[in-house]
């Protein structure tokens, strides 16, 4: 029996534009948790759209997040969250006492070619899969 959404860790990642890097973390680990995680994702200044770049590299592994759209930070997802994953925000992201804060450096995809991207896209998925363990043991 699948566990009940307050049963379920919750992630949220965070990057500036929410249109690369914390979209293809939260593609990944909707996908690699398979409904036993809440993902959210979310950016300080939210762009208008994804990267297509970022889509398309994440097409090319299997996981589509071409209907995804950016999202404003707000603090009640930071409050929702067990873990905040930034990358990049800076002092954008809210924090709350009792939350897990990670903090992924990585390059921004924004302006980079696929072949560029790639690298950032496995980097986080190796990231994602070890949060993943960590939540589900």
């Amino acid at each position: 029996m699948p566990p009940t959404p307050s049963d379920r860790p919750s992630v949220l990642f965070v990057c500036v534009h929410n249109a690369g890097r914390s979209q293809m973390a939260a593609g990944f680990l909707r996908h690699l948790g398979a409904g036993r995680v809440d993902v959210l994702s979310a950016g300080s200044v939210p762009g208008d759209r994804v990267n297509p770049v970022a889509v398309a590299a994440m097409r090319e592994v299997g996981i589509d997040i071409a209907g995804q759209a950016p999202r404003v930070l707000t603090a009640e997802a930071v409050r929702a969250s067990d873990v905040v994953v930034t990358m990049g925000c800076g002092d954008a992201c809210p924090v709350f006492p009792g939350k897990r804060y990670l903090d992924w450096r990585l390059d921004d995809p924004a302006g980079r070619d696929i072949d560029a991207v790639r690298p950032i896209r496995d980097e986080i998925e190796r990231r994602t899969r070890t949060l993943l363990g960590e939540l589900l043991p």
